[in-house]
């Protein structure tokens, strides 16, 4: 017998849930595709995204995944040849930086495993950039991955006067964890719909500074792609901000997502929800792992791990995930990027997520490895419990 019917819980790092009433926003036909309803909308959306982001920055949107976002980078920013330094902490970091030598960049990886980025080693790289060779450094703020959180100040600090653009990828970490765009120094900064914003996926968003602005084009930059096109759409020119038809339903969930998570919630209890919720998940799975070393989180240092989302080795992960699924109707992340995706698992509390969510995914967890016969630590599951027990 199988205990899963009812609401399923998905606790997977995106598309991450969307709310019942972002869904319901979305549910609706297009209004007049060059009325003042619409305008209108897109132009609070896209004030509220600049919000989000801590920044006066210009915004270019797309209607894309995350990987469409790393496209319009590519496209505006980089020419053959170009060479480009990509911070790497796990496998998404090393996929944008192969996505960015298929523009005939010359990609140089300063690799630290799945741990978190070394500002002292980064200065270290960019000191011996005599002549500013480097155009742009890239960092994935969460590495989606490994759960691995980057410090985008110190790197910031690090760079120093070099002349070379602080690119950020915030798309696992963006409404979930702080991100002051302005403030830190970022020179472009991109993210996505599906993860924190708790919307469907289907678009994506670039923010660039003025510096950024500046600089030469990409020599594969077409009309499509060119951000400045984008950015400096108006009211009366909505089809300039998408390159065509607007996602008109997407922009009805955004405006709900946003205004959730900026105007109602607010974006400081937001990120101390998902801080609070991700020490709940550490909780647990250093509980389990007291009686069997072969359960642990995959950083080490608390300081470096993301509030979004959390790796795991675990012993038969994926029969574990198999069987929460079957028999309680929970879904967990695969091992993507591990050693031994087998033996991996993530679990995902980032956008509209809460206690009982993931209180719910971390028993199931515990029914398996007991229906398992894994072995484990006790106590998991108070160690969680009196985390959210806390006062705020």
């Amino acid at each position: 017998m199988s205990l899963a019917a009812g609401h399923a819980i998905i606790s997977i790092p995106g598309p991450s849930p969307a709310p019942e009433r972002v869904l319901r926003a979305a549910h609706r036909a297009s209004p007049d595709l060059y009325g003042e309803e619409l305008a209108e909308l897109n132009m609070q959306v896209m004030a509220q995204l600049k919000r989000l982001a801590g920044t006066n920055a210009h915004l270019a949107p797309y209607i894309g995944n995350g990987h469409t976002a790393w496209e319009a980078v590519a496209a505006n920013l980089v020419s053959p040849g170009d060479q480009i330094l990509v911070l790497t902490s796990g496998f998404f970091g090393r996929a944008w930086a192969e996505q960015m030598a298929t523009h005939g960049a010359y990609v140089e990886k300063l690799d630290f495993g799945n741990n978190p980025v070394d500002p002292e080693r980064l200065a270290l790289r960019l000191a011996e950039d005599t002549d500013g060779q480097i155009r742009a450094v890239l960092v994935c703020q969460v590495d989606t991955a490994t759960g691995c959180m980057a410090d985008i100040p110190a790197i910031r600090q690090a760079m120093g006067q070099h002349p070379a653009l602080l690119i950020v990828d915030a798309i696992a970490s963006l409404g979930c964890a702080p991100m002051m765009m302005d403030d830190w120094g970022v020179d472009v900064l991109l993210s996505s719909s599906q993860k924190g914003l708790m919307c469907p996926p289907g678009t994506a968003f670039v923010w660039f500074s003025d510096h950024a602005a500046s600089q030469p084009a990409g020599e594969r930059k077409t009309p499509f792609w060119d951000w400045h096109i984008r950015a400096s759409a108006g009211r009366e020119s909505l089809w300039q901000f998408w390159g065509g038809t607007a996602p008109v339903q997407q922009l009805f969930a955004l405006n709900e997502a946003l205004t959730m998570l900026l105007d109602e919630e607010g974006l400081p209890t937001a990120w101390a929800r998902h801080a609070a919720l991700a020490r709940a998940v550490w909780a647990a799975v250093e509980a389990w792992g007291a009686r069997n070393p072969d359960i642990r989180l995959a950083i080490a240092d608390p300081s470096a791990r993301a509030a979004s989302v959390t790796a795991v080795h675990m012993p038969f992960a994926d029969a574990l995930r198999a069987w929460v699924t079957e028999q309680c109707g929970v879904t967990l992340g695969i091992g993507l990027g591990a050693q031994d995706p087998a033996n991996a698992l993530r679990i995902a509390h980032m956008g509209h997520a809460n206690a009982g969510m993931i209180l719910g995914a971390l028993a199931s967890m515990q029914a398996g490895l007991i229906a398992l016969e894994i072995p484990h630590g006790q106590g998991a599951l108070h160690a969680a419990a009196t985390v959210i027990a806390e006062p705020a």
